[in-house]
């Protein structure tokens, strides 16, 4: 079924679709998938995505993510002394939602992370014998999610035992990776987070500003057309991207694995809800202070540029941030997270990589939403009535301890002094557009202990 331009200014576009709503017009809207390079078998790491093609705006590359997007939390639903049975019966639904699919975005992404509940209730002594240890933090790679100075007081701290993102070019393969879940007996699933990113590459209109407008959501005429994501810069340029394994625990030298290789490979992933305000964004804020806000104080580029060069040249270290706070009385997004999120000097891994200084190091994996805040919730109470603009931010670090400085970061809390900003308030980054309304940690281990880690020692 087509859908016409006046259909979609009118908001009507969901109301005409299937179980999953708005979320169907991706694919009418995209044009087709993109062109994918072959994969030839699947990582250790189950966070890397094989078959990812670079493409270059405004002569920067830019990777081209998957069309789709969807994250799956929910709780077990066995006794802690049937964890090695259940241990096996997830390994074999995990098979089957892959199935003969290229783990890739032509066929099925899938990554599965565990909770701090998961590791508490159902491995609690293996978990202290095995965790890995952030030296750096001298605290566990993996500790409780916390709310930081610009978040608001309603922030939702989660406490999932499971959480499963799923990635691909075909909706289709996702919802029967879904379908499936919902229909284990292993598990309650506590929600559903749909979305999508990009479909604007090479000069087509993108999805964002498409999705936006069919939803009737505040601000969605002023989107440009062919923005990457909502707030209409490019977000998933190649440099400002970790590369490689940079994110795994083993790479940097961060980590302590006390003696056991049980977690190598692995990583830590951040899951968070954030509302995005439009129409604030579009409307109080010129384009020359959103490039301000987005990146850092004055840089100056070319009018309506959506592709802003952020490669190691252009990385700002704390003393950077600080000083164009004390000249400018602001601080810019990525200007202030690169601070604590790019290399201080080259590293080279013990795979023999070397990864130089002012490479990033989280490897991001976030998409656009128009849930409110969650496509499906078991706390049916959080739903909100229509849709909502807004980013389900995914992004694999190190450790808690490293997320937790690039978030305090984006707050102008640099290391070892914090900038004296109001929170949440124009003058830090993104900060007075943003609302946060949930957000949890997870570890995520290698592919060959995927399943209800630990549960076999």
């Amino acid at each position: 079924m087509a859908l016409t331009r006046k259909e979609l200014l009118a908001g009507g576009a969901a109301a005409a679709l299937g179980a999953a709503g708005i979320y169907e017009l991706v694919d009418r809207l995209a044009g087709g998938s993109p062109a994918r390079p072959p994969v030839a078998s699947a990582p250790p790491e189950q966070h890397l995505l094989e078959g990812i093609r670079v493409v270059r705006q405004d002569g920067i590359k830019v990777i081209v993510p998957p069309l789709h997007h969807e994250v799956v939390t929910a709780r077990l639903n066995v006794e802690p002394s049937d964890a090695r049975d259940a241990q096996a019966d997830f390994e074999k639904l995990l098979a089957g939602i892959e199935g003969d699919l290229d783990p890739s975005p032509a066929g099925l992404g899938v990554t599965v992370g565990w909770g701090l509940p998961y590791f508490r209730r159902f491995v609690p002594e293996a978990t202290r014998r095995y965790l890995p240890h952030d030296r750096r933090a001298d605290k566990p790679v993996l500790v409780d999610a916390q709310r930081f100075p610009s978040d608001p007081s309603t922030t939702v701290l989660e406490a999932n035992d499971v959480v499963i993102q799923l990635r691909s070019d075909i909706r289709a393969n996702i919802d029967a990776a879904v379908e499936q879940l919902q229909k284990s007996s292993l598990l309650t699933v506590t929600s559903l987070r749909r979305g999508f990113v990009g479909g604007g590459f090479e000069g087509r209109q993108s999805l964002p500003k498409q999705m936006a407008m069919a939803a009737n959501v505040p601000g969605a005429e002023l989107i440009p057309e062919t923005s990457e994501l909502f707030l209409g810069f490019t977000s998933t340029q190649h440099a400002n991207m970790g590369p490689g394994k940079i994110a795994n625990f083993e790479t940097l030298g961060l980590v302590d694995f006390r003696g056991s290789d049980y977690f190598r490979h692995g990583t830590h992933m951040h899951l968070s809800h954030i509302k995005e305000d439009l129409e604030t964004w579009y409307i109080n804020f010129e384009y020359t202070e959103r490039v301000v806000t987005a990146f850092r104080p004055y840089l100056h580029v070319r009018e309506n540029t959506q592709t802003v060069a952020q490669g190691p040249a252009q990385a700002q270290s704390a003393a950077d941030v600080e000083r164009d706070f004390h000249s400018s009385g602001r601080i810019g997004h990525s200007g202030s997270i690169q601070s604590t999120s790019r290399l201080l000097q080259d590293v080279v891994g013990p795979d023999g990589t070397r990864y130089a200084k002012g490479s990033a190091i989280p490897v991001r994996a976030d998409f656009n939403t128009l849930d409110n805040p969650f496509f499906y919730s078991d706390r049916k109470a959080e739903l909100q009535p229509g849709p909502a603009a807004g980013v389900h931010f995914v992004v694999f670090n190190p450790s808690s301890d490293d997320f937790h400085r690039n978030r305090l970061a984006m707050d102008g809390v640099l290391p070892g002094k914090k900038l004296p900003l109001e929170d949440g308030s124009r003058q830090q980054g993104f900060n007075s557009i943003l609302k946060t309304t949930h957000r949890q940690n997870y570890l995520v281990p290698p592919r060959v202990h995927r399943s209800l880690p630990l549960a076999e020692l």
